[in-house]
């Protein structure tokens, strides 16, 4: 269990690459590399400088071209001991990995790389451990040809690695790792059947759940909903466990789930890794579908999240679009003699509200602000409601007004991870 999970992180400066290709233009790459800064710094790392190249599609053998390559190699070169890591933007193959190793001779790390690395430090219980560990195994088989040196010499840090001595250790590394695979996936199948007990014991209770990108005030929200203590923190992927809590809005009880953040690219081994903690996702009766409405990004976020929910649970629910953030939203005014399209940020909150963001898929929608408490009497009744039209349909004599409930339970906590 101990052989990826780390917690400490050298303060490495790292240097970013991204590339321009018909399905992503410089405006987006340049968004995806300030994500992919704000997770090497979540990471412990110091984004450096960023190489951007303009591509019909990436190279096969070295991602970016041998030209870009080459500038690259010279400032790691002329930086010396300064750059620790270079991090690509897409996840690269082992032949890539293999090859810009050996031409930078430097640590190399990908989006996907870095994503399970933060996960890993993340990881505090033995449930979430056993997925990261899971995860990051699966996405290290078909990389096994690239590594320096044997398994059992891991080490830790930025982008913990596995490296072996080449082709004479494959097959043996191989069958190590596929035996971890096999063990994790039959401990994480032991836990699920915990974790589905857990859940029937809660009863025919409505279940809502939090969902969004990372970084949008789920923790947070949380945290003031259910007015108990949740961490929260300005990083990404703060918290990995899902975590529940039994509340009562005007006398009607029903569960609160926080669950993780999604991000853009999400490897998929973490969405197979995760299966018991998205479970919470699919058995839940209504969403929170929480949007920061101050990011640049936040119609891409939406989307992300939505694809990534119908990966995990294509049913049809109940959601509610909770625009959080409101106090942090800002707006650009437009000059009179600018004739090019108003873009996101020269709409004000009050223009955005009146457009189809407040009418988005026929879903409810509200803006709020759970830092400033702005705006959450309203959510509540909102979710009041929501969860009251599911409700008398389980209890039709509204059998929820007559019910005692101890004050102790009613604050009970549901952890979904113990250790």
């Amino acid at each position: 269990m101990k052989d990826f999970i780390t917690n400490e992180i050298k303060n490495e400066t790292a240097v970013l690459v991204g590339l321009i290709t018909p399905d992503q233009n410089e405006e987006k790459v340049n968004e995806y590399l300030d994500e992919l800064a704000f997770l090497a710094e979540t990471a412990g790392l110091v984004p450096g400088k960023r190489f951007v190249q303009r591509l019909d599609m990436a190279n096969p053998v070295t991602f970016v071209g041998k030209g870009k390559l080459e500038e690259i190699e010279a400032y790691v070169k002329e930086e010396e001991n300064e750059i620790g890591v270079v991090i690509f933007d897409d996840e690269l193959s082992s032949k890539q990995l293999r090859n810009i190793e050996k031409i930078l001779q430097i640590r190399i790390m990908d989006r996907t790389s870095l994503i399970l690395d933060i996960f890993a430090m993340r990881a505090q219980t033995a449930h979430a451990k056993a997925q990261v560990e899971l995860a990051q195994y699966q996405y290290l088989l078909p990389r096994l040809t690239r590594m320096w040196t044997h398994l059992e010499r891991q080490r830790g840090g930025g982008g913990t690695i596995m490296r072996g001595p080449g082709e004479t250790q494959l097959e043996t590394d191989r069958r190590i790792i596929l035996d971890k695979i096999s063990r994790l996936k039959q401990e994480l199948k032991d836990i699920d059947k915990q974790k589905t007990v857990q859940r029937k014991n809660r009863g025919k209770l409505v279940r809502v759940a939090l969902v969004g990108y990372t970084n949008v005030g789920k923790s947070t929200l949380m945290t003031l909903l259910s007015k108990s203590d949740v961490f929260a923190e300005n990083k990404l992927f703060a918290t990995l466990d899902t975590t529940v809590r039994k509340m009562t809005i005007q006398n009607l009880p029903f569960l609160l789930t926080d669950t993780v953040g999604f991000i853009r690219k999400l490897p998929t081994h973490l969405i197979e890794s995760f299966k018991s903690t998205l479970d919470e996702v699919r058995e839940a009766d209504i969403l929170l579908h929480v949007v920061d409405i101050s990011h640049p990004a936040f119609r891409e976020q939406i989307e992300v999240v939505e694809k990534t929910l119908y990966e995990i649970d294509n049913t049809e629910k109940p959601v509610i679009l909770v625009f959080n953030k409101i106090d942090a939203f800002t707006h650009v005014v437009k000059d009179e003699d600018d004739l090019t399209p108003r873009k996101r940020e020269n709409y004000t909150l009050e223009e955005l509200k009146q457009t189809w963001l407040s009418k988005m898929n026929n879903k409810e929608t509200i803006f709020i602000s759970a830092r400033e408490k702005e705006n959450i009497e309203d959510l509540k009744q909102l979710i009041y409601e929501k969860v009251k039209e599911i409700h008398i349909t389980r209890f039709p004599y509204n059998d929820f007004l007559y019910q005692e409930y101890d004050e102790e339970e009613q604050e009970q906590e549901y952890d979904e991870e113990e250790d």
